[in-house]
């Protein structure tokens, strides 16, 4: 007699979880938490990849195009750098980092971009859009017709300024074509992606992109975060009349992105000796795209794990350097790592002023700054005699932190009203005497004090805090 066992067969059900598992791992899955791109920005040639056609939110890399666009309409003869554009009502209710200038305020789109490209600002980023193209929608389709004309296949716009939206998509692939296409079609105009810092008034804003001024050769281009999208980054350098371009998306934080942009164009121009041992990755504009939903790194960036709020400015270096300090040596740069050099004070540089109000030079240009200053010296005091009223509505509490905060101050405001003091009882007496209260802006005891229990004076609720205290 033989014995066998036939194989059990297979119900229906389990080939269909089988099919389902075999379709899932078929999907394009994300490596890792960022994209990385290094490219050579006159030929295109692609260096280094990793996720560079994974879908992404671009935050405030949009502003890149933003300019471009801007920027083109003016080479195109359409409006010019000294054109007045006035700040709208939309244009003032967008989030920070912004100016926060009010309605009605006019300044020029020279200014415009040179608030939006260092200071990342919003608002200004709006005032161009609404000045170029009518009105948000209007200037976004102007976007999208430049992303599609320069073959950013990924790429989808709806706001000028990166700010939320589900629909505002790009990929390192396309911030790349993006970038070479400003130094290839407005190269008069380059200047705007490579300012150190600007002044506005009695504040300094130093340049979010910290290879600005760190990084030797560095000179573009922005920077860009929110909570979906992590830290971005796109970046270029130039060493040798060869210059190259680094995107990063998805970083950890303001200074992990820089590190990792400059350790990408350190990697690409010291291995220019052994290219020829490296396989061809192509071009950038035909790398393939991928078809995916952008990765949400909102928990990971903004989550109750972080340790602080994440925002564009994260560690960023604020003020100007003081008389006599210096940055660590920048003229060496084979001895500095990429973390050497962003860890480093920014060069000493003269910050480019900034103003409201039409165009102005010599004389005009520094009484147009000590204007601004003395207003902004006049609002200060107004948010400070609110303060101490207690009556300053939200919107304002929330313009007053944001500036604060670019200002590297910090106020802690304790409500000094005195509630009124119950009057002491037979079986209980008050251990402090409410009988009468001293005078305004003395120490002076109540009237007729218990003896053996001596009044103290009031201390002063109400301090201001350096970040550190």
């Amino acid at each position: 007699m033989h014995f066998f066992s036939a194989q059990p067969r297979k119900s229906p059900i389990v080939w269909t979880f089988l099919a389902a598992l075999l379709a899932l791992t078929a999907l394009p899955r994300l490596a890792s938490a960022e994209a990385l791109l290094l490219i050579e920005a006159d030929t295109g040639k692609v260096l280094q990849a990793e996720n560079a056609t994974y879908p992404w939110h671009p935050a405030s890399v949009t502003k890149i195009m933003t300019a471009y666009v801007t920027l083109k309409a003016v080479k195109e003869g359409r409006l010019t750098l000294d054109t007045l554009l006035t700040v709208s009502p939309t244009a003032a209710a967008q989030s920070p980092s912004k100016m926060g200038f009010r309605p009605g305020t006019q300044l020029t789109v020279d200014n415009a971009l040179k608030m939006m490209m260092v200071k990342s600002a919003n608002d200004m980023a709006v005032v161009l859009a609404e000045g170029v193209g009518g009105s948000i929608d209007g200037f976004s389709e102007m976007m999208n017709a430049n992303a599609q004309r320069l073959g950013m296949t990924q790429t989808h716009y709806v706001n000028p300024n990166g700010l939320p939206a589900d629909e505002q998509v790009t990929s390192a692939r396309d911030l790349a074509i993006l970038a070479r296409a400003v130094i290839r079609d407005l190269p008069e105009y380059e200047y705007f992606v490579h300012i150190p810092a600007i002044r506005f008034g009695k504040r300094v804003t130093y340049n979010f992109n910290k290879l600005i001024g760190r990084y030797p050769g560095a000179d573009g281009f922005k920077t860009g975060f929110i909570c979906a999208s992590g830290y971005n980054l796109v970046a270029s350098a130039t060493r040798n009349g060869r210059r190259l371009i680094a995107v990063v998306l998805g970083a950890n934080s303001g200074t992990d992105r820089a590190v990792k942009a400059a350790q990408l164009l350190e990697r690409g121009f010291s291995a220019n000796t052994l290219a020829w041992l490296t396989p061809s990755l192509g071009t950038v504009d035909n790398l393939a795209p991928i078809d995916a939903t952008p990765p949400n790194l909102r928990d990971e960036m903004c989550g109750p794990k972080r340790k602080r709020p994440a925002s564009d400015e994260d560690e960023q270096v604020a003020g100007v350097i003081a008389a006599g300090e210096t940055a660590l040596s920048m003229f060496s740069p084979p001895a500095l790592r990429p973390v050497d050099m962003i860890a480093a004070a920014p060069a000493p540089t003269e910050p480019v002023i900034v103003y409201t109000g039409p165009t102005r030079t010599g004389a005009a240009l520094i009484a147009a700054a000590a204007q601004d200053a003395d207003q902004q010296a006049a609002e200060g005091k107004k948010k400070k005699t609110a303060k101490k009223k207690g009556a300053k509505p939200v919107a304002e509490a929330k313009e007053a932190a944001a500036g604060e905060k670019s200002n590297g101050r910090t106020s802690v405001t304790i409500d000094t009203t005195k509630p009124k003091a119950a009057k002491p009882t037979a079986a209980k007496p008050a251990p402090k005497h409410a009988s009468k209260k001293p005078e305004a802006g003395t120490d002076k005891p109540a009237a007729k004090p218990r003896p053996k229990a001596a009044a103290k004076p009031a201390a002063n609720a109400t301090s201001e805090a350096k970040p550190g205290t």
